[in-house]
């Protein structure tokens, strides 16, 4: 199959890319408005780019033709927004934050999540979440309808009990992040891991 995303597909380019490109991580981002209303949406166009600086790519689309989604706006105004790694136990939570509120209404309270202060930036932190990663805004780029934030990450917060304090090293069988799959409903478990070692 061939499908031509520049001509008959052009319509079809999310179902056709966000069926295939997968298991993609999720981030739960978290951000606030002018006033420091807390807003919280998912993003499974996201992903870490770099360490040097440590970068994270999050691409929120428009809420309707030229409106942003209110993580946009945020990140526009304030410069700053928190990435969370979604595991199992949050699975539902994350998918209720996943609802159209009005602006202005808070997901997290919604979908029954504890806030807590970051460390260096104004966005909350969700108690819940296994991995929180503050970010600051590098540069936000824009082509057609699509816009990609990129974020310096500042600070790193992981659970307790995940990784290896000595190694950094997460054992296998103690973190289970939730991946996105194909449009609209579908997720997977990345409980079943193989190993794999890079050839000399």
């Amino acid at each position: 199959m061939e499908f031509d995303l520049e001509g008959e597909h052009e319509e079809r380019a999310y179902t056709i890319l966000a069926g295939l490109v997968v298991p993609r991580p999720i981030a739960l981002v978290t951000t606030v408005d002018l006033e420091g209303r807390v807003n919280a949406a998912p993003f499974s166009f996201f992903n870490v780019i770099g360490d040097d600086p440590p970068a994270v790519v999050l691409a929120p689309g428009n809420r309707g033709p030229g409106v942003p989604k209110d993580t946009a706006r945020n990140v526009r105004l304030t410069g700053e927004f928190v990435v969370h790694l979604i595991d199992e136990p949050m699975g539902a939570a994350m998918n209720a934050c996943a609802a159209s509120l009005p602006p202005g209404e808070n997901e997290l309270e919604a979908a029954g999540l504890t806030a807590v202060a970051s460390s260096v930036v104004k966005p909350p932190r969700i108690a819940e979440a296994p991995v929180a990663l503050e970010c600051r805004e590098w540069s936000t780029i824009e082509f057609g309808g699509n816009r990609l934030v990129i974020g310096r990450v500042l600070r790193v917060h992981v659970r307790d009990g995940i990784m290896d304090p000595e190694t950094l090293l997460i054992p296998p069988g103690v973190y289970a992040p939730v991946g996105r799959m194909q449009s609209p409903n579908w997720y997977c478990r990345t409980g079943d891991v193989f190993a794999m070692a890079r050839p000399r």
